[in-house]
């Protein structure tokens, strides 16, 4: 009889560095093995569970989940242990969880530790044990037995034993010995087949891993490496072959007493929040009534009513009322702390959120689609993203793990993968090329030229001379891309449960101090409809909170978010010039050149410029039928009403996510359902998704409902376009109130606001010199870092507004001793070096940070002079060092030249990475160096069409997905910025001195539209050599 077969001994590649195979693959390979069933057991880890469920579970195999463990002791006279535990039910699962968790948060990172006593005390009786017993040369046969008593003590009638054949040396002894103990400890012995990968092709990269995992080569891994390709998953012929059919039959008998299936995890929101005597529904409702009144003085709109009815009522049918109720305590508990904070994402669709405080996008203002958030259709829970100050949002972290306590939030995990340059590395090491050799291959690959892959590069550069060899380390990259390495934390996705979060899920530390991550990815909580809160960080919130306090300390009264005055002319007529820089979300060079062909008016233009500038609404053609529609250069047509409802106020143009849906609910005649399965297709398109079997749908719709055929097929060929980029709304309509807020800021209190990004730097696409010079450029008076003026952080100086640079511009300065500087004083600033050194307690160090930074102009002339001033000071001897300290000023040194002009621009830049006297341009000028180069300005009256030179400072590198290997060059001079655009052909036959200069000469083609400015480039030249020693950071963007 054909006796079935159960795998129970699986490592998956999340068993990091061992497996040799996804779960997905494993899954699906059983599957067409015709196994009943396979269980993943990873080491000490269910990482893997949730994809392979997802691989598994309409299929009629059945998922087991387990996890291998290895003990660090043993019991006594024993040796040392290791067992596979697997989960029978619901609550084994649990007890396997929590035996996982007491090991991952005993260790550091990607460890764990477990010692007999875990398994003595802890509750594992609804998990079965199978044991495999030690080899002989690990331990004698007493040992062996001693480890089989003591796990049957435990385990009782849940106790088998696992014989595994592999074909390797020494076989036929182990099995005499697992027969044997089988007969003594009356124990059923099941097969298994110590699985590490999928297919026996992937024997090649399980080597590799193995060495990467003892940091060898593969030639001297040696006895590390397994003897044959044997451990995969064989087909049951060959498996009838090697194992007696009662071993075989017994690991069905295992499977089929696991019941536990992961599709069943339910998520038990926490109930804390709700007062006694109160139902959640009735208390989501009175805080929604409260903030009603709040957000509407006057008497709520009706149709914003009707919404709020609606919301609460889908709610409450779903139970979602805790995580309503949970996100409204986190805003709550951020805004009592006076944090910034603004939901966005699909969350902005709501009214219930808006009275909540949780969102500002007034739904009585746009066109909501709560089916986005929420639907019937959708089982799953709704998504908030609440974005806080990125410098305050360890303090709402820390208030998640107090409010519910470690046992139950934790952060939900990230993935990280092998990308192209890490698997190159890895790869490259274990097959024994040299490591400076594969660093200087790495440097010069343009990973964004996806014509010439990276592969061809690599081959152009002659990384090997044996094509067989290449051929080896290609197959071996190809394959381990997209392999996990390590679990990492999530950005801001916290779980947060009702009972012990480690019953639902194994939680580990973090490598930082003070946090804890789940062992499951933000995909794997949603395909088994989990819930995760987003507690994510928002530079440019910091900066809003910071420029308001200082135009509050302006005005003497407090200035908020809700004072600025809507719909200020003046603050648009600044955004049409493309005058954008530092303003969120409109600051990118593709914005910037935007802003003045789109010409926003109004908050409503602001939407549509947030979400016309991405790949979606560009691939799909739609950018320029709006432009010519809002100038009126272009008739807006629509087929009938419905379609006008959905379309207007974007004229007749779908630009968002949300009019996608609605538009096949209309004019195809979807449910909201069978939209939303088109939305989440939309946003796997890119990668691996299909719309065709929603075209016909689409199109036929269309037709019965009287479209004319081209209409329909023009908007099937918009929905692809959209492809994975398509921006919700809800999402644009949030982050335009800051692009507004920000841009008002600027244009009318500019120290202010770039005094407040200064301080909240790291943050946005510019660096602090780019800042400081568009500051400069909008009559902000910019003041040197100065011991007797600065604070640490840069403030508003005199009833001017002067910008005093503070001392944390000065690179390595210790924040310590800044403090120091300040709180020690004197009234009437420091009068010399070593009073300074002595008030504030420097170290020789910090005093030459600030002599290099000339940041003591009060008492040093120059540069020099500082240091001049600090070749003086020595330590003072025992007898004097309680003295008073001498009160003179050293002479200066009148033989010591003055620095030039060059020689401080340099020293500024390499001590503050920017200067305040002339730009390092100006002086190349001075010094003829760029003699035919024009500048940013002269640009601006050249006619179009002409060649050209330009020379600047590379400050950024962009090459959009959507722009066919354009690559946009920013370059920077004296009087601005200039726009470079190097076509793929240019930047192959130019790569290095694009990929490496800091100082780029180009000459090409002057094109213009309206006040834009573009290069056209021919030859570029790197012109580096010249400034060599200028510090300066360009900032890639891919």
């Amino acid at each position: 009889m054909a006796t079935g077969y159960a795998e129970l001994f699986c490592f998956s590649n999340f068993t990091f560095l061992t497996g040799a195979s996804h779960p997905h693959e494993l899954a699906e390979r059983a599957l067409e093995l015709g196994y009943n069933a396979i269980a993943i057991t990873d080491a000490c880890s269910v990482a893997g569970i949730p994809r392979a469920w997802a691989a598994l579970k309409d299929s009629p195999v059945k998922l087991i989940t387990g996890s291998w463990f290895e003990l660090e002791d043993a019991p006594p006279g024993g040796a040392a242990t290791r067992f596979i535990l697997l989960a029978q039910s619901r609550k084994g699962y649990g007890q396997l969880c929590q035996l996982i968790t007491t090991g991952r948060r005993r260790a550091e990172k990607g460890q764990y530790q477990l010692f007999t006593r875990d398994i003595e005390t802890q509750e594992l009786d609804n998990c079965l044990c199978l044991w495999l017993p030690p080899a002989s040369s690990a331990a004698s046969y007493e040992q062996a037995e001693v480890c089989g008593e003591w796990l049957q003590r435990l385990f009782e009638q849940r106790l088998r034993i696992g014989a595994t054949r592999t074909l390797e040396a020494g076989e036929e002894q182990q099995l005499a010995r697992v027969r044997k103990l089988a007969d003594q400890l009356k124990l059923a012995i099941a097969a298994t087949g110590e699985v590490h990968m999928h297919a026996r092709e992937r024997q090649p990269l399980q080597d590799v891993l193995t060495a990467l995992r003892h940091h060898s080569t593969v030639e001297n891994a040696g006895h590390c490496l397994f003897q044959n390709g044997e451990r995969y998953l064989r087909p049951l012929p060959v498996l009838q072959r090697l194992f007696p059919q009662a071993w075989l039959q017994e690991t069905v008998n295992i499977a089929n007493s696991c019941r536990f299936e992961p599709g069943s995890l339910r998520y038990e929101y926490p109930p804390d929040l709700v007062p006694k005597g109160e139902t959640p529904a009735a208390y989501l409702k009175r805080l929604t009534r409260d903030g009603e009144r709040r957000r509407y003085p006057g008497g709520t709109p009706m149709k914003v009513q009707a919404l709020i009815r609606k919301e609460l009522g889908l709610i409450s049918e779903l139970n979602y009322e805790h995580y309503f109720l949970t996100i409204h305590d986190i805003v709550a508990f951020a805004r009592s702390r006076g944090i910034l904070c603004q939901g966005r994402g699909s969350a902005a669709n709501s009214a219930v959120c808006y009275c909540l405080g949780i969102t500002e996008v007034n739904p009585a203002k746009v066109e909501l689609l709560f089916e986005r958030f929420i639907s019937k259709d959708r089982d799953e829970p709704p998504d908030i993203d609440v974005d806080f100050e990125h410098q305050r949002r360890e303090e709402v972290i820390q208030y998640i793990y107090q409010r519910y306590g470690r046992e139950r939030a934790a952060l939900a995990a990230t993935v990280i993968r092998y990308r192209p340059r890490s698997a190159i590395r890895d790869v490259g090491k274990t097959l024994g090329f040299d490591a400076a050799l594969v660093e200087k291959l790495l440097d010069g690959i343009d990973w964004r030229d996806k014509a010439t892959n990276w592969r061809q590069q690599i081959l152009d550069k002659g990384l090997t001379r044996n094509p067989k060899v290449a051929d080896q380390f290609f197959t071996l990259v190809n394959t381990i891309l997209g392999f996990p390495r390590h679990l990492s934390q999530h950005v801001g996705g916290f779980v947060i449960s009702a009972g012990p979060l480690a019953e639902l899920v194994p939680v580990e530390n973090a490598a930082m101090e003070g946090r804890t991550v789940i062992q499951w990815d933000k995909d794997d909580l949603e395909s088994l409809g989990l819930m995760k809160v987003d507690v994510l960080a928002l530079g440019m919130l910091t900066a809003i909170r910071k420029a308001l306090a200082l135009i509050s300390e302006e005005k003497g009264q407090t200035f908020t978010i809700q004072d600025v005055p809507q719909e200020d002319p003046a603050t648009y007529a600044m955004l049409q010039k493309g005058d954008s820089i530092g303003v969120f979300q409109v600051e990118s060079r593709a914005q910037i050149n935007m802003l003045p062909r789109l010409k926003p008016e109004t908050w409503y233009d602001l939407v549509i410029e947030v979400a016309i500038v991405r790949p979606g609404p560009i691939q799909g053609d739609m950018v320029h039928p709006y432009l010519r529609r809002k100038h009126d250069l272009e008739a807006v047509e629509y087929p009938n009403d419905a379609v006008r409802q959905v379309l207007e106020r974007t004229l007749g143009v779908p630009i968002f996510q949300e009019q996608v849906i609605k538009l096949a609910m209309v004019a195809a005649g979807f449910s909201a359902g069978e939209a939303d399965k088109l939305r989440r297709a939309m946003a796997a398109w890119k990668s691996h998704g299909d719309l065709t079997p929603f075209r016909d749908k689409l199109i036929s719709g269309m037709l019965e409902r009287g479209h004319d055929p081209d209409f329909a097929e023009r908007l099937y060929q918009q929905i692809c376009g959209f492809g994975g980029y398509g921006f919700p709304e809800s999402h644009a309509a949030s982050f335009a109130l800051l692009v507004y807020v920000s841009a008002w800021i600027k244009r009318h209190h500019p120290a202010a606001f770039y005094c407040a990004l200064l301080n909240s730097q790291p943050m946005g696409f510019y660096s602090p010199s780019q800042l400081v010079q568009d500051a400069q450029r909008h009559q902000v008076t910019v003041l040197p870092p100065d011991v007797n003026h600065s604070a640490w952080e840069h403030t508003l100086q005199s009833k001017e507004k002067h910008l005093r640079l503070g001392l944390r511009i000065i690179q390595g300065l210790s924040s310590s001793g800044a403090e120091r500087i300040q709180q020690n004083r004197p009234a009437n600033g420091y009068q010399s070096a070593a009073e300074l050194r002595t008030r504030a307690g420097l170290n020789q160090r910090d005093m030459e940070l600030l002599a290099g930074a000339n940041a003591m102009p009060g008492f040093t002339s120059n540069r020099h002079q500082a240091y001049w001033q600090l070749l003086e000071h020595e330590e003072p001897a025992e007898l004097f060092a309680n003295e008073a300290m001498a009160d003179y000023t050293p002479e200066p040194c009148h033989l010591l030249p003055e620095p030039t002009e060059g020689q401080n621009v340099l020293a500024d830049y390499s001590s503050q990475g920017l200067t305040l006297q002339r730009h390092p341009l100006a002086l190349l000028r001075e010094q003829g160096h760029l003699r035919y180069c024009l500048t940013a300005d002269q640009l601006k009256a050249t006619r179009p069409g002409i060649p050209v030179q330009v020379a600047g400072l590379v400050t950024g590198r962009q090459r959009p997905g959507t722009a066919s290997g354009v690559t946009f060059v920013t370059l920077e001079d004296e009087t601005g910025n200039i726009n470079v655009v190097v076509w793929l052909d240019t930047a192959r036959r130019q790569r290095k001195p694009l990929l490496t200069a800091r100082l780029l000469h180009v000459k090409g083609i002057i094109e213009k539209e309206g006040d834009i400015v573009h290069i056209m480039a021919g030859k570029l030249s790197d012109l580096s050599h010249l400034i060599n020693a200028l510090p300066v950071s360009s900032r890639d963007f891919h």
